[in-house]
């Protein structure tokens, strides 16, 4: 039991302490912002540089078909996931794509695709799901 007086001493030891509490002090000294390519926004628009085939990882086999997406923002490179069955077949290099984080734990890689964190979401400002389900088709820029 803490005596009368020992608010003050409470209150401080609580201030020095919380520092070591990891996800504390990634929050006050904003490094997941940092280090975050698209800021801490939601998402974000880019150009695709090329298409890429990522290597799953073990136990599965397959070649997961991603895109390089150059950030109009800050010039920042990235590999993305297009998610859909054909749906690298709608996108094209030079094409503007709407990026979003892909759904991992915190902010990580999810599934079989290693180190990658985000997933296209558009295409020339209209949806890629739609586009594979083909509701829609691409528009010609």
């Amino acid at each position: 039991m803490p005596g009368l007086f020992a608010a003050k001493k409470l209150k401080k030891n609580r201030q020095h302490f919380r520092w070591k509490d990891t996800e504390y002090k990634r929050k006050e000294l904003g490094l997941d912002v940092k280090a975050d390519p698209l800021e801490g926004a939601p998402q974000a628009r880019g150009i695709v540089i090329e298409k890429v085939g990522v290597e799953a990882k073990q136990p599965n086999s397959a070649i997961r078909k991603c895109v390089r997406v150059q950030l109009i923002k800050n010039g920042k490179q990235l590999t993305a996931f297009a998610p859909g069955d054909g749906a690298i077949g709608f996108i094209d290099e030079h094409d503007e794509v709407v990026i979003e984080g892909i759904g991992g734990p915190s902010g990580r890689s999810m599934g079989d695709i290693p180190g990658v964190r985000w997933k296209v979401t558009k295409v020339n400002n209209v949806a890629l799901e739609q586009m594979v389900k083909g509701k829609i088709e691409k528009p010609v820029r």
